[in-house]
């Protein structure tokens, strides 16, 4: 019998340093070595200090700049230790009055807009914590933009153009941009007129 718990005992106790110690340490080496960014969270740095990540979706209120999905991460929204979705079902008639208010809080921050709203300005997402929206709902914020900055929508669609991702690996998922990359490209080009 102790011959049988002195082996499990050796046995654990490698397991424990391969799995525990080396695997990781290599794999955090590797990782910081090749992929030094995203291994150390995709933050954005604009003047000098950290402003977000490139993967959380953030809360863009203001009118000069694009606005995010609407989250269910926590209380509030956006909060990044409290990611989930809403979990409600279609007829579910707590998310018909969110989306209903989502649809006239857009139409009273977006007056110029007559389309169809995009889904994804209405809908969170799974994680309620998507950084990205899709082309069509930046289009449909652009008007806004462009008036609060004082400059052309020309201006502001050349700046959603630029920023706008293709699919992955060009047949993965959506045409997509970042808020946040949006946002302060924004800021760099189109400086708010006071």
């Amino acid at each position: 019998m102790w011959c049988q718990l002195g082996s499990a005992f050796r046995m654990m106790l490698y397991l424990t340093v391969l799995t525990g110690l080396f695997y990781p340490g290599l794999v955090t080496a590797v990782c910081q070595l090749l992929f030094r960014w995203q291994a150390n969270g995709s933050l954005v740095e604009a003047e000098g200090s950290v402003v977000g990540s490139a993967l959380i979706g953030q809360n863009f209120q203001r009118p000069e700049y694009f606005h995010s999905r609407p989250s269910a991460a926590g209380n509030d929204g956006y909060d990044a230790s409290a990611s989930n979705a809403s979990n409600y079902g279609p007829t579910n008639h707590k998310l018909i009055r969110r989306v209903e208010a989502s649809v006239e809080e857009f139409h009273r921050e977006n007056p110029e807009f007559a389309g169809i709203i995009p889904s994804d300005l209405l809908t969170t997402s799974g994680s309620g914590l998507a950084p990205h929206i899709s082309p069509a709902s930046a289009e449909a914020q652009a008007a806004r933009v462009a008036k609060a900055r004082g400059v052309s929508l020309r201006q502001v669609e050349q700046i959603i153009a630029a920023h706008t991702e293709g699919r992955t690996l060009g047949l993965l998922g959506e045409p997509r941009i970042n808020v946040l990359l949006l946002n302060l490209a924004l800021d760099r080009s189109l400086p708010k007129h006071q």
